[in-house]
């Protein structure tokens, strides 16, 4: 028999199967106070297990407005009154930052934040879920999990000089495209891991979600275990386990890259995008908000002032990195090159805090997303880019190569690069029940529940979603949805964060399916959780012409466009089961 690989061992699993699992941790932040009354609908009382629960205050802290400091209170209250133990509040740091404090090698996380598997440096299955789902863990203690299949990414070599863990990162993901590795697990091998600190495997991990993957995952090695500062047992594939795919990289080839606006596989070589003017930089974030990331940026700064009108954020990651980097010097550093330094926290990442972009700007940034409006302003642009590369940039006022001179780099890989769509006004998608989105690719949660209400309108108000749904995408959706509507759309349907906001209002609106060439697979696991059925059937989406009329029966697994017949695979039994309740809600309430 073949080898395992790493999901398969710690599922003890074949690839491909469904499984329940006990999580050893299971982080949320925010998003806890809606977490919490979907659990008391479920029929909670008490957490199966509070010790599991590492709840954490980040996303909008400190909060902007009343209900958010409201939200806070709630959550502070259901800490004291559960006696849960492993709780951040606002100003600690970023949960995926804070998770390093707790993940060990072989265990099992979960968490309400697609970039979770940020943990996956730790040598740990780490991976990002739902309000809804994580509220269910809360209940009853276990989920669902299907075993994904592997990629194989082996790295030889070393980084030059001047190029960093986030170059290597988004050149991955120019090589393969923002659902390359769709459900998939990604096992990083070679002797060039060896090369990389843990903070450089995080930054891999986190974006292992902007890939489309489940997890990613470094073995637990000599590295890791002078990180913990104690001998580790983990888990590793077999030499002789079986991937889906294998990509072998020469770290020695990697130069300076950008992912240019409004997608994260848009990547360029800096020579390509410099000297474009930007008004705006950020350092900082879950993916480089490191002591690592602030150093490389402060070396660039040190001794200067960035010009008149530049605006430079800079946002440790945690408290204690915000201590360590004062007691270096780095603050210090960063304010007097003209830099604010703004508590540990996400939200100039999402728009939900200070720094959101004017009209026009042009940001370069360390964060893992560049959708059009997640900075909080959809007329502007985001660059993202590694720490020191923002920090040269924000220095010269344009985008700009950390080497110090100019190159004349050239990104490799041309595949097909993902292109923001939005209707325009008297564009009409709408006919006989069913919304032609076929042309869209990679329609993602940001186009369709902006980043910015996300706190502010809960899941678990459905009714308060509506009307914001797809709002800059089809002005017009929200207004005409109705019960029994299907829609149809291209690959990488849902992807981005872990928001469930478009599934629910999706199913809250009675939309009877979704058909598309692929999904991004939290969305997936978001619609299960609702009762939305996602159909993945390419061909029926490219065999369709506006006004025709489509039936799905979910019995036969059959699609009917016009006359034509087409078949899909039915979901798992106990997958149908939730879609049978109408929900996860009512099914753990039931059970």
């Amino acid at each position: 028999m073949p080898g395992k690989t790493f999901v398969e061992k710690i599922f003890d699993a074949d690839a491909g199967s469904i499984v329940f699992a006990t999580p050893d941790i299971i982080l949320s932040h925010d998003n806890t106070s809606s977490i919490y009354s979907t659990f008391k609908k479920m029929g909670g009382e008490t957490p199966v297990n509070p010790d599991a629960l590492l709840i954490t205050l980040d996303h909008n802290a400190p909060p902007t407005n009343s209900k958010l400091a409201n939200d806070y209170q709630t959550i502070r209250d259901v800490v004291e009154k559960f006696g849960i133990n492993k709780f951040h509040d606002a100003g600690d740091g970023i949960c995926h930052q804070l998770m390093a404090l707790y993940a060990r090698p072989g265990m099992i996380i979960v968490g309400s934040d697609s970039h979770t598997s940020t943990a996956g440096a730790i040598n740990a299955f780490a991976a990002g879920i739902d309000r809804t789902e994580t509220a269910g863990l809360w209940k009853q203690g276990e989920t669902w999990f299907r075993v994904p299949d592997t990629m194989k990414i082996t790295l030889h070599g070393k980084l030059s000089d001047g190029i960093f863990a986030k170059d290597l990162a988004l050149w991955i993901i120019g090589m393969i495209g923002s659902s390359g590795a769709d459900y998939l697990s990604i096992e990083y091998h070679g002797k060039g891991v060896a090369s990389l600190s843990v903070a450089d495997r995080m930054v891999l991990s986190n974006l292992a979600s902007e890939m489309g993957a489940k997890n990613a995952v470094f073995p637990a090695d000599a590295i890791l275990q002078n990180h913990l500062g104690k001998p580790v047992t983990g888990l590793w594939a077999d030499p002789d386990a079986r991937y889906i795919k294998e990509i072998e990289i020469n770290l020695t080839t990697i130069v300076p890259v950008v992912a240019a606006p409004h997608h994260v596989d848009n990547v360029k070589a800096v020579s390509e995008v410099e000297g474009t003017t930007i008004q705006q930089a950020l350092i900082g974030t879950c993916t480089n908000g490191r002591i690592e990331d602030l150093r490389e940026a402060a070396a660039v700064l040190k001794g200067h002032k960035i010009p008149k009108y530049m605006q430079l954020l800079v946002i440790p990651a945690s408290r204690e990195i915000y201590l360590q980097a004062m007691k270096e010097g780095l603050i210090e550093r960063f304010m007097n090159a003209g830099a604010n330094v703004l508590s540990s926290s996400c939200g100039p990442c999402l728009g939900t805090g200070q720094g959101i972009p004017a009209d026009g700007y042009n940001i370069i940034s360390t964060a893992n997303r560049n959708f059009k409006g997640r900075m909080g302003n959809p007329n502007s642009d985001v660059y993202l880019a590694s720490p020191a590369t923002v920090a040269i940039s924000a220095l010269k006022g344009v985008i700009s190569d950390p080497r110090g001179k100019s190159h004349q780099d050239h990104y490799p890989f041309h595949i097909p690069q993902s292109a923001t769509v939005d209707i325009r006004e008297g564009d009409d998608r709408y006919d006989a029940h069913t919304w032609n989105y076929t042309d869209v690719d990679n329609l993602n949660t940001d186009q369709m529940f902006a980043g910015n209400l996300t706190y502010n309108v809960q899941s678990s108000e459905p009714e308060k979603i509506l009307p914001y749904l797809f709002k800059g995408f089809d002005n017009s959706f929200a207004d005409r949805v109705k019960p029994g509507d299907i829609i149809l759309a291209g690959a990488n349907f849902g992807c981005g964060s872990s928001r469930e906001h478009p599934a629910v209002g999706l199913a809250h609106a009675g939309v009877k399916a979704v058909i598309c060439k692929s999904v991004n697979r939290i969305f997936y696991r978001s619609s299960v959780n609702q009762g939305l059925p996602i159909i993945l059937l390419p061909e029926a989406v490219d065999a369709f012409h506006q006004g025709e009329s489509v039936r799905i029966d979910f019995t036969t697994g059959t699609v009917t466009i016009a006359a034509k017949e087409f078949r899909f695979a039915p979901l798992p039994s106990k997958l149908m089961e939730i879609f049978q309740a109408k929900g996860l809600i009512h099914y753990v309430k039931n059970r």
